[in-house]
């Protein structure tokens, strides 16, 4: 069996709405740092960030090979939406959901957790570093 890839992700919005930006890293199996992301994405509320880094970091490990993947995110809104347990109202939110629904299908399998903010740093340290940046 392929061993589990893990996907660390972080949406920041200053404002909210407002200056908007992601952060991933992508884990392989060893628990390597096989890939980052860190990128400024414009206005968006601080929800339509954290589905847009998720994205990002989902579709980096599926570049990168990923067959079991671990979605982890302080987003307990996202994750328990991926796990049904919560609707997606929010029509802005809705093409994202969806976006993340096919992403997820294209794994062998797909496990998505919320953690505690203290337990998903890198992935805010990247968010925030885009933010930080002066824009493009």
């Amino acid at each position: 069996m392929a061993e589990e890839w893990v996907v660390q992700t972080d949406g920041a919005s200053r404002g909210n709405p407002g200056e908007a930006s992601i952060g991933a890293v992508v884990y392989d199996p060893a628990g390597a740092e096989a890939h980052t992301v860190s990128r400024r994405i414009g206005r968006a509320t601080n929800n339509e960030a954290e589905y847009q880094a998720a994205i990002a970091g989902l579709e980096a490990a599926l570049a990168l090979g990923a067959g079991r993947v671990r979605l982890r995110m302080d987003s307990e809104l996202v994750v328990r939406q991926l796990e049904f347990r919560y609707k997606v109202r929010n029509p802005r939110l809705q093409p994202f959901f969806a976006r993340l629904l096919e992403l997820r299908r294209r794994f062998d399998s797909f496990a998505a957790e919320a953690v505690p903010r203290a337990r998903n740093k890198r992935a805010d340290q990247l968010a925030n570093q885009a933010l930080d940046r002066a824009p493009d």
